[in-house]
């Protein structure tokens, strides 16, 4: 695989930059891996799509607030601060303007009697010591930002993605939010479940479908551009997970009977194939690096619940590898011929 495989045109025009009035009225593509058809439907369609016996498996990962404004002391200028994570006494940061930024600076952040420090940089990011947010449990709070709830809530806002090109708004805090978000800890959503209402989860469990959940917290790395010419190349920081036990073994349970294991996004993907041991899931929790690509024996996952990726993304050769390479971007191409909305707040896909 070059990286030119994984490229397509994608007219700015379908990037949305909105969700639609309810999630589920966005459109839903739905692909038939095996012989190839393809269905236009809207998401509040999905239980048609669905058997009895399956297990809808959801992240339930919260996104925080993670994006700080402020004002340099030194000089007053304006900056942008996106916290990625936790290292040891420091955070890593994204900050927007980046030049000008040094070893020193401290930033007085809008909100709130709090300020920040900028230890050093590295690369196109910085490091910077937040003094009084606390240091924070390691074994309760993995990603560091429990700690940092009391300032983030005052302080922070929703980090859009940059291809959405506008300022947040209220809205977001709720949209760009899965219904069924609880464990707070990433700094993009994960998107294929913002799809979902409360009502339509109670439909399919109404079916017999039983909804299970996992814990991915997104980082930085899952939404990277892939810069190397070879896409086998591409690493990812490592994100940390937890699968249940009651969720392994509903999932385990339900597949040895003949049901799917339906992933609801990439995350969920990417935690149940990390944690397949062999002859079934095995319940835990740890960070994991995991690229997928084709071509990938996918061992925990039977169908996939996703939105429409970018051009060069892990998410797109992540779902190239699931549907087959000719046949996703096959799909693409009717969907910005048809104007599905592509990225965070776009349309979905059903592959099985």
């Amino acid at each position: 695989m070059r990286l030119e495989d994984l490229d397509f045109d994608l007219p700015e025009g379908l990037v949305a930059q909105y969700p639609s009035p309810r999630r589920d009225a966005s459109r839903l593509l739905a692909i038939d891996r095996d012989g190839g058809s393809r269905r236009h439907l809207l998401f509040g369609q999905v239980p048609d799509l669905l058997r009895p016996e399956d297990v809808l498996v959801l992240n339930q990962s919260r996104v925080v607030a993670a994006r700080l404004n402020g004002r340099k002391a030194r000089t007053g200028g304006r900056v942008q601060i996106l916290l990625l994570g936790r290292e040891e006494e420091c955070w890593l940061a994204m900050a927007r303007p980046l030049r000008g930024l040094a070893a020193g600076d401290r930033i007085e952040l809008d909100g709130s009697q709090e300020s920040l420090d900028v230890v050093g940089r590295v690369e196109d990011r910085v490091r910077v010591r937040l003094p009084r947010a606390g240091a924070g449990a390691p074994g309760d709070d993995p990603t560091g930002f429990k700690a940092l709830l009391p300032l983030l809530e005052r302080s922070g806002e929703v980090p859009l993605p940059p291809y959405i090109r506008r300022e947040g708004e209220p809205l977001d805090r709720d949209r760009y939010q899965t219904v069924y978000a609880r464990d707070p800890g990433s700094i993009a959503a994960p998107t294929a479940g913002l799809h979902f209402t409360g009502e339509l989860l109670d439909r399919i469990r109404s079916l017999g479908v039983a909804v299970a959940h996992l814990v991915l917290h997104v980082g930085p790395g899952t939404f990277e551009t892939i810069r190397c010419a070879d896409p086998r190349r591409h690493r990812v920081a490592a994100e940390y997970y937890r699968l249940p036990v009651e969720t392994a073994e509903e999932v385990n349970r339900r597949r040895r009977a003949g049901g799917r294991a339906i992933a609801v996004g990439t995350t969920a993907v990417r935690v149940l194939e990390s944690a397949w041991a062999g002859r079934g899931l095995r319940a835990g929790e740890g960070w994991t690096d995991l690229v997928i690509r084709p071509p990938h024996h996918f061992r925990a996952v039977d169908a996939l619940i996703t939105n429409f990726h970018r051009p060069r993304s892990s998410l797109l050769m992540l779902a190239a590898a699931f549907a087959g390479r000719h046949r996703l971007l096959e799909a693409y191409a009717e969907a910005v011929r048809k104007g599905y909305r592509f990225h965070s707040y776009g349309d979905a896909m059903f592959i099985a």
